[in-house]
């Protein structure tokens, strides 16, 4: 089960990193990168899920606030991006990836926290 958790972690940082660079680089939100955010939150939840069954003490507290966060920070990303790229303007569209950067950039965080404690 271990594997399959790091497995899905790593995942979730291929697709989400390929979708906010993809949006980045393109300059406007489409639909693949949509696509791209929900696999990530997909493979990160699960990811996530599998590694707090295996957890018996509880785990790292930083680690389990700064991951619990992110999750949330990637739901609200994925749907803000939805509502974006059905009902937004074209300017909404161009400017999402701002908000994209920075919900990566904090997912980060509890990554390197994890690979950080599984080198412990």
């Amino acid at each position: 089960m271990l594997a399959a958790a790091i497995i899905f972690i790593n995942c979730a940082l291929i697709f989400y990193t390929i979708g906010v660079w993809g949006e980045k680089r393109s300059g406007t939100l489409q639909t693949k990168h949509l696509i791209y955010f929900l696999l990530g939150l997909v493979c990160d939840t699960t990811g996530t899920t599998l590694m707090s069954t295996l957890a018996s003490n509880g785990g790292n507290v930083i680690h389990a606030l700064t991951g619990g966060a992110a999750l949330i920070l990637m739901l609200i990303h994925a749907v803000w991006a939805a509502l974006v790229k059905w009902k937004g303007s074209a300017n909404a569209q161009h400017t999402f990836h701002r908000f994209s950067l920075i919900v990566w950039i904090l997912w980060l965080f509890p990554y390197f926290i994890g690979v950080g404690m599984s080198m412990l």
